[in-house]
């Protein structure tokens, strides 16, 4: 395990740690651009950071929709990324073949919240020694999370986290449902995913849709639930992002809303 993430481990009781990127790498001057942005911002803040790219998008409404750029180009951006900034790195698989080939490159292994049953995958992941930050299914209750915790422990592999990404309302919402924090923070350190909660999936155009307006509220509420991190995807220009723009939150508003969140932080301890 990397120094940096052993730092980040090491802080979970004491600050909330961040888990922030774009959603997909689309090119490396893209993915060094918003890393140092960030970069710069939780070093004036001492907020322990991971950055967070998916180096391919599998799970895509429309056959035409951005997938990536190449897995190994993308795995070798992140890499550089974590290299220059002495940062660990984030991010998703969706396969056990995909588990070995991205824990070459990166420091923790993202199983997609559609994918947090797949015992596979689980395993795969566990075996390679990485850190595990798995998704908490749209369809999940809080409390089945702890078999997909197991799987991994009993797998020889103790290093675990949980993110809830909100809960599917019908066919076109989500809701975040707080109580889930508390509740898996009983197996886990647990994260909160203010940005894909926040999407609307299943829009009759194809490209899902989102509501970013409400990125302050819900990563204040899931501060004061007791979140030990934070996961926002961003971006210096989200209307032009390739993948999940519409929640996006933009790079310019990140620095104020995490000094809104360290405020919060100090309030409920």
């Amino acid at each position: 395990m990397p120094h940096s993430l052993k730092k980040i481990k090491h802080l979970e009781s004491n600050n909330f740690f961040l888990l922030a990127g774009p959603c997909a790498i689309e090119g490396e001057e893209m993915a060094f651009e918003i890393a140092e942005r960030i970069y710069d911002i939780t070093t004036r803040l001492e907020i322990p950071w991971i950055f967070k790219g998916s180096y391919r998008k599998a799970n895509r409404s429309r056959l035409d929709s951005f997938t990536g750029i190449g897995d190994e180009k993308a795995l070798e951006i992140l890499q550089k990324v974590g290299r220059k900034f002495d940062v660990p790195v984030v991010t998703d698989i969706h396969s056990a073949k995909e588990a070995i080939l991205a824990a070459h490159y990166v420091d923790v292994l993202q199983i997609p919240a559609f994918l947090c049953r797949q015992t596979d995958l689980l395993v795969a992941a566990a075996k390679t020694g990485k850190l595990v930050n798995i998704k908490k299914g749209q369809f999940v209750a809080p409390e089945s999370m702890q078999f997909a915790v197991n799987k991994v422990k009993e797998s020889g592999n103790k290093s675990v986290w949980l993110t809830d990404r909100g809960t599917m309302f019908g066919y076109q919402d989500m809701v975040v449902d707080f109580r889930g924090i508390p509740t898996m923070k009983k197996f886990a350190p647990t994260i909160m995913d203010i940005t894909h909660s926040l999407q609307q999936p299943n829009q009759s155009s194809g490209v899902t849709g989102g509501q970013p307006e409400m990125i302050e509220t819900i990563g204040k509420a899931a501060i004061a639930s007791g979140a030990d991190g934070i996961f926002i995807e961003t971006h210096h220009n989200p209307s032009v992002a390739k993948s999940d723009g519409a929640n996006m939150l933009h790079l310019d508003h990140l620095e104020d809303l995490l000094v809104k969140l360290i405020r919060v932080r100090k309030a409920v301890l």
